[in-house]
């Protein structure tokens, strides 16, 4: 196994969860940068190198991880898949590619085919937004998503959840709090997702979570109204979800009901105790947690609900790793060769 992007904050996760998991290899080679090159990662007790990427680094690999952006993997997944490696890349490069499928394992592995090598982990507010959204297709189809998210420092990587915690301290101290990964200052704030504006007026995250939830979901004309605010909180986003069907909305029992039976999804739902899903309850776990289940007084055909799930994990790592370990447990990719 290869991991490129080791030291990033996903990638540190993807290590951590083939330790976890006890995922089977018998090699882990750790890759990122030049400039990270000779920093070392724990892993089963040992202390395992983090060479620079070269076209040998992906000799005799069977599974390769991408996570160090969309530029390294249109440059290394092509010489990986050459070389023979099943590619799972957690960047925006080939998410959209025509023929290339968009997998979250609880939701859509029909659309695996025994000819699929390469497979992009999607959007991490995507992937938390399908799972909450896709129990709920059983109650008829699905008209349209209003979503609004408040997404963690996490979401922008390592740098960005220190910047975080070096700004609280400043708060804290009386001191200004300096923004140098993000565009603002993130505690004590919020703002509008720090990505570019298109010509709709949408910034680029909003139109991931819109593009690549129609693709998972398999509806191409689904519609999607999504806002995506970043807020200071260091891991884990959360996402606001109105529901609207087709036809007369289920009731909330019925709702419960379905997410009770879901895989990977973890109901809290505590009116008495007015407990729902927060990142706090979130972080560090893999289940996607929903609560805050209520019919929509203001339209007969929709339900709201509150997403919590953590984005180093479900939003990114581990639905990597679900991937793979459905690719060993269907006898796809050989292990312990």
């Amino acid at each position: 196994m290869a991991i490129l992007g080791a030291t990033g904050a996903v990638g540190r996760e993807f290590v951590r969860l083939v330790h976890e998991r006890n995922f089977p290899i018998s090699v882990l080679r750790l890759l990122a940068s030049d400039r990270s090159a000779g920093k070392t990662i724990t892993f089963r007790g040992s202390e395992i190198p983090v060479l620079s990427t070269a076209e040998s680094s992906f000799d005799g690999v069977q599974i390769a991880f991408f996570s160090a952006g969309s530029q390294a993997s249109k440059r290394w997944a092509p010489v990986a898949l050459q070389k023979g490696a099943f590619v799972i890349d957690n960047s925006s490069a080939f998410r959209m590619e025509p023929g290339v499928p968009l997998v979250i394992p609880e939701v859509n592995w029909h659309q695996v085919r025994d000819e699929d090598r390469l497979f992009p982990v999607g959007n991490c507010t995507a992937i938390l937004l399908v799972m909450a959204v896709a129990p709920l297709r059983k109650f008829g189809k699905l008209r349209r998503l209003v979503v609004s998210t408040y997404q963690s420092a996490s979401g922008a990587g390592a740098r960005a959840m220190r910047e975080l915690e070096e700004q609280t301290r400043s708060l804290a101290e009386g001191r200004t709090p300096v923004a140098e990964v993000f565009p603002y200052p993130i505690a004590g704030n919020l703002f509008s997702h720090n990505t570019p504006i298109n010509e709709y007026g949408y910034n680029e995250e909003e139109w991931k979570v819109i593009q690549e939830a129609r693709k998972t979901l398999e509806m191409p004309d689904l519609a999607l109204e999504v806002t995506c605010v970043r807020v200071p909180v260091l891991r884990a986003h959360s996402l606001s979800v109105n529901v609207e069907f087709e036809g007369p909305a289920p009731s909330e029992a019925a709702v419960r009901e379905a997410y009770e039976a879901a895989p990977g999804i973890a109901l809290v739902d505590d009116r008495e105790s007015n407990r729902f899903p927060m990142p706090m309850l979130a972080a560090g776990k893999d289940d996607v947690l929903v609560g805050r289940i209520r019919r929509d007084y203001t339209n007969p055909n929709a339900v709201s609900i509150f997403v919590c799930g953590d984005q180093l994990r479900k939003g990114a790592a581990l639905n990597g790793i679900q991937i793979a370990e459905r690719l060993v447990a269907e006898s796809r990719m050989p292990v312990g060769a």
